[in-house]
């Protein structure tokens, strides 16, 4: 089991959060929500700041955060690592909510 970090990128446009806008920024996901919320715990994020997507659960994470979570362990991610690692998450979810 793991947690995973991407890569920070810059948002800009009306689509970002105010908080993110022309700032850089990161998503840190993890294979379970227990891993993902103790690691968020290690590196002092709030719980109110867990983005509790159906898609993808997350937590939104400024370059000093990101540097602490890979310091705890957590694994750097480019885009195309992520996206397989969404994509096995998903699956992995709709066959828990599919199996008799």
């Amino acid at each position: 089991m793991s947690v995973y970090v991407d890569t920070l990128v810059v948002w800009d446009g009306d689509d970002a959060p105010a908080c993110f806008r022309n700032k850089p920024s990161c998503h840190m996901f993890a294979d379970t929500l227990a891993e993902l919320h103790a690691m968020a715990e290690l590196i002092g994020m709030r719980r109110s700041w867990f983005q509790n997507h159906r898609l993808l659960p997350h937590y939104d994470l400024v370059p000093s955060k990101r540097v602490l979570a890979i310091r705890w362990g957590a694994i750097e991610v480019d885009r195309v690592t992520s996206v397989e690692i969404w994509q096995r998450l998903r699956a992995e979810a709709l066959a828990r909510v599919v199996a008799p």
